[in-house]
């Protein structure tokens, strides 16, 4: 740990550019364990940018610098490692492979122009990696394959090329193919030797090679000229021609750009094999900031905007993609530029819109930018401008949160979010003592206001601080994060909030008379229940005659009937789906009050609770379940285990089905990990409140 805080020494200056054209925002995408990290730390080290390539399970990586990271041995959060090669900044973004931190790599999704997969070449294509592809290309990003980990024992890189063909689709084509230390080009027929290292001895491949090779080098330069705008250069190859290689790395880089063609480039972090075939495939064969098209933008207030381009000189849009809080400099937020330049000293305005119900209020506010940094893992470095398509931090916005638009005040912007995941596994924290709960506050604002996936919820009823998380590993590194920050928590058992009602009709006598010198209290009434159908709520009736209690105290009545079906009866839990009637009373003339009347409907309420029956009501929530055929016979028993009753079933894309149930909320409280064990991470779920039910005899009540 000593060695990774004092990273800041190895690192060199940053470099800012002036021109979109020069940079490429690359994030990685893979499985945890895929290789993804070691990757981007290889990649530092051979570009120059640190002296030496950290280590994973030592905890010593630019990227991982989390104290979580470190401890799990795996990525947490987003990190950015920028990467000067010929001429061009590459603006690598490292993603965590685990799904409960699926908010970050959607944050780095949206950070980037074109992503990079890391497959293991010992391991296979997962479920979530193909899930993830076919997010990417929905959204037409450009896609190319890294097959990581040739030195692993079982590796076997050209059966993982096979197996992403078939995953990812036919347009999956390798650019090289390993050979011994290398790889050979098929577009160059040449051999990247790495016996002694990076860089590679470039020469001729073996004699042999290059016709086993034939038949990959044609499938690969027909999928790559098939996307040129050449029409006749598909005839010219199959005549016989031999196309130069300029012209296809030209079409190369459409073919990329188009999302329709993705590269496969074999590598090994340890020995640099392929890492010099990485850069130069980044820089030459992925598109630039000019184009991608930036999210759509209106005015605050909803109105409309004019699109927005990579266009240093425009107007200023960018957006805030994650948020930390540093020990020593506070809140840092990474923005990414879409449109104009920021520089320090600049007014700008924030501008947080559409996240409400994950507890982010909107808000506007007008900040000064300080700083700016370029930022290399948890080190930054200070930078004069930023211009539209780079990456920077900004320290000390305030009111920053993930997900806001930064831009001009005199032209202030809000960006259509993304799409954030659902929260679906409650935590139930309690501080440790009474000091400890001003520490608690402030650092769940700040988290809170960091991440997206991570809801707080104050349940009134229950007096529960809940945190909404994404799985048991994010709940991990919230609650340690919390601690970090000086706060001793303690998680106590999620309480579900019950209702109970009547089921059948009851009558209450309540009389509240005192005296005790002076003005007296004196209030009787009688009421009949009646229970109301399931969401009938609450009705209050007056049938009084004779004026036997006074028209100014049948409200009074009412209010104190109303306040006891809140504090609830028997078990403590509120009443609701009941009608009740005032039916007759008594008054007195200089005793009577409000006060007393609804102490009056109070105790005739708890009269009428003993003598009907009360019953308790459980909330049930609608639930889809999303996931792979080969899965839904076990989906479905456990479905039948947690008391739930499926509504029906539906096909989705991909081979998939979606099924529709109803199931009580006492028994979804860890869905969200369970549902993972038993699809392998495969499926997802949603859900949402339908209405409360009876509680069958036998159940267990939760507390």
């Amino acid at each position: 740990m000593a060695d990774k805080q004092n990273r800041s020494a190895d690192t060199g200056a940053a470099v800012a550019v002036s021109d979109p054209a020069k940079v490429r925002n690359v994030v990685l995408v893979g499985p945890s364990g895929s290789g993804k990290t070691t990757l981007t730390e290889a990649l530092l080290a051979a570009s120059g940018t640190v002296p030496r390539a950290g280590s994973v399970v030592e905890g010593t990586t630019v990227c991982d610098h989390d104290p979580a990271a470190v401890r799990q041995q795996r990525s947490v959060g987003l990190s950015v490692a920028p990467i000067l090669h010929a001429g061009h900044k590459i603006n690598l973004i490292d993603t965590p492979g685990y799904a409960d931190f699926v908010g970050e790599l959607r944050a780095g999704l949206r950070a980037a122009d074109a992503a990079l997969f890391v497959v293991c070449a010992a391991e296979g294509v997962d479920a979530a990696t193909v899930a993830v592809w076919e997010e990417c290309a929905a959204v037409g990003m450009p896609r190319a394959v890294v097959v990581s980990r040739l030195d692993h024992h079982r590796a076997d890189p050209l059966g993982e090329i096979s197996a992403c063909r078939a995953a990812f689709g036919d347009g999956v084509l390798p650019l090289y193919l390993p050979a011994g230390d290398g790889l050979v080009g098929l577009i160059t027929q040449r051999r990247y030797d790495y016996a002694d290292g990076y860089p590679p001895r470039v020469g001729e491949p073996d004699p042999g090679a290059i016709d086993g090779l034939a038949e990959a080098r044609n499938e690969l330069i027909e999928g790559i000229i098939a996307e040129s705008e050449d029409e006749t250069l598909m005839d010219r190859y199959l005549a016989g021609e031999e196309i130069a290689e300029e012209v296809l790395i030209a079409d190369l880089e459409t073919a990329v750009a188009r999302g329709s063609f993705h590269p496969v480039i074999p590598v090994s972090a340890t020995s640099g094999i392929g890492l010099a075939e990485v850069l130069d495939g980044i820089v030459r064969a992925f598109p630039s900031p000019l184009e991608h098209l930036p999210p759509g933008v209106t005015t605050p207030d909803g109105g409309p905007h004019e699109a927005l381009r990579a266009d240093p000189d425009g107007p200023l849009a960018a957006e805030v993609v994650r948020t930390a809080v540093d020990s020593y400099v506070g809140r840092v937020s990474l923005v990414r530029m879409f449109s104009g330049t920021l520089r320090p000293e600049n007014a700008v305005h924030v501008s947080g819109h559409g996240l409400a119900e994950r507890g982010h209020e909107d808000h506007d506010a007008d900040e000064r930018v300080a700083h700016l940094y370029s930022p290399l893992g948890p080190n930054l470095r200070e930078v004069p401008y930023c211009v539209a398509g780079d990456l920077c931090a900004l320290t000390k916005v305030g009111t920053a949160e993930t997900g806001d638009t930064v831009s001009s005040p005199e032209d202030p912007l809000v960006m259509k979010p993304w799409r954030m995941p659902e929260p679906l596994l409650p935590v139930a924290v309690v501080a440790k003592t009474r000091s400890d709960e001003d520490t608690l506050a402030r650092n769940l604002s700040r988290l809170v206001a960091g991440d997206p996936t991570l809801r707080l919820e104050r349940n009134a009823e229950t007096g529960q601080l809940v945190l909404w998380c994404m799985g048991e590993a994010h709940a991990d590194v919230v609650l340690s994060r919390l601690r970090a920050g000086g706060a001793e928590v303690e998680t106590e058992p999620v309480r579900i909030s019950l209702r109970a009602t009547f089921t059948k009709a009851a009558s209450g006598h309540g009389r509240h008379v005192k005296q005790s010198g002076g003005h007296g209290q004196f209030a009787v009434c009688d009421i009949e229940v009646q229970p109301l159908p399931r969401g009938g709520g609450f009705e209050f009736v007056d049938k009084v005659v004779g004026g036997s209690v006074p028209h100014q105290f049948i409200p009074s009545v009412e209010k104190g009937v109303r306040a006891q079906l809140a504090r609830g009866l028997q078990d403590g839990h509120p009443v609701v789906d009941v009608r009740v009637t005032l039916v007759d009373g008594k008054a007195h003339s200089v005793d009577s009050s409000d006060a007393a009347f609804q102490t009056a409907g109070a105790l005739a309420l708890r009269e009428a609770a003993a003598a009907g029956r009360i019953t308790l009501l459980e909330p049930l929530d609608e639930v889809e379940v999303t996931l792979p055929d080969d899965h839904l016979g076990t989906v479905l028993g456990d479905l039948s285990a947690r008391r739930g009753r499926v509504l029906g079933t539906e096909s989705a894309e991909g081979g998939r089905t979606r099924v529709h149930a109803e199931i009580p909320a006492a028994e979804l409280l860890r869905y969200a990990v369970d549902l993972r064990s038993l699809t392998s991470g495969t499926a997802t779920f949603s859900r949402r409140h339908a209405r409360f039910e009876p509680m069958p005899e036998g159940v267990a009540v939760p507390t």
